[in-house]
């Protein structure tokens, strides 16, 4: 099994990309026994990291500017009205507490700062406005690279962010298509799909990726990796269920390490040339947590997410630095 993920990764090396078949070897690397050639296919995708994407890591934090009420149904989510969690309740926050914090994310290293509303998306005028208005205060106050996270979005929305100073949407696929309706029924896949379309036409970047842990299976992960490709993603978020207690999925166990280890560097074998990026759920990796980053991790979500608590920009700060990384700029 080494000698093949080596030819494959010199393969990649060259500029050939994975075939699903071979991708589907790699996925189904047992990890109980064999968790050596595991742990190669991690080195061999630090590799194809560094060929492709150099040394350079970044940072990026969100806010969580409006919370709660969302008559979406995605049954991982603390936020949705469909179930009765502990998340907190409240509307739009105002653009004096949106610069606030982004000053001090970026003041503490971070390169990129997103807010995140819940709800279905912008799909009115005045909502529109309202969220725009927070953008442009904080582009004329702030230089840090602004992200946006709103659901789903019109092509009159999105260009309204992109003029006032957004340069990055950020919109998960979650999971594969085939998955999907398994965990959410009031929006489909194509709608996710269609918004990242409205995003990359009106010039914005892409971050897109997914939840890992939802109960899908290793042809769902691969087939999101595979969709992220074709959409020519370049930010890749991962996120590691975390289960919310009043969810459909409060009782899902977590994915065990090795698994999130081996998914993390197929997922680099996919995608050689995007930033894979940790999100919600990495502290669950524990001790293999530096293993991701030496495995094809590139980039992070960092400080406190939406709704579960993430590491500080400072230990991430020092953990990149320590591995050989310098922060982007």
């Amino acid at each position: 099994m080494k000698n093949f993920i080596l030819t494959l990764k010199e393969s990649i090396l060259k500029g050939h990309p994975i075939t699903f078949e071979n991708a589907k070897k790699l996925i189904d690397l047992d990890i109980h026994t064999e968790r050596e050639e595991i742990l190669f296919l991690s080195d061999c995708a630090n590799e194809i990291r560094k060929f492709f994407c150099g040394d350079k890591f970044n940072l990026c934090t969100i806010m969580n500017a409006k919370s709660g009420k969302c008559p979406e149904d995605c049954k991982y989510c603390a936020q949705s009205s469909h179930f009765k969690t502990a998340s907190p309740i409240y509307p739009l926050t105002n653009k004096e507490e949106a610069l606030k914090l982004a000053l001090n994310v970026e003041k503490e290293g971070a390169n990129r700062f997103a807010l995140v509303t819940s709800g279905r998306g912008l799909l009115t005028q005045k909502e529109t406005s309202q969220v725009a208005d927070l953008y442009k205060y904080m582009k004329s106050n702030s230089n840090i690279h602004l992200c946006a996270s709103h659901g789903l979005l019109t092509k009159e929305a999105a260009n309204a962010l992109k003029e006032a100073g957004v340069k990055t949407y950020h919109h998960n696929l979650e999971t594969s298509r085939e998955f999907y309706d398994k965990i959410c029924t009031t929006h489909t896949y194509q709608d996710r799909i269609n918004t990242i379309l409205i995003a990359q036409e009106v010039g914005l970047e892409v971050c897109s990726g997914g939840i890992l842990g939802l109960g899908e299976s290793r042809v769902d992960r691969l087939n999101m990796a595979f969709e992220l490709k074709n959409l020519k993603i370049k930010s890749i978020p991962l996120n590691f269920l975390t289960p919310i207690a009043g969810t459909p999925m409060e009782s899902y166990p977590s994915l065990d390490p090795m698994e999130i280890i081996k998914t993390i560097a197929v997922y680099r074998f996919i995608n050689p040339d995007s930033s894979l990026r940790y999100a919600g759920g990495r502290l669950q990796l524990g001790d293999l947590e530096i293993q991701g980053i030496r495995g094809g991790i590139n980039s992070a979500l960092t400080g406190n997410f939406l709704t579960t608590t993430g590491s500080t920009i400072a230990s991430d700060k020092e953990m990149i630095v320590k591995e050989g990384f310098t922060l982007d700029s």
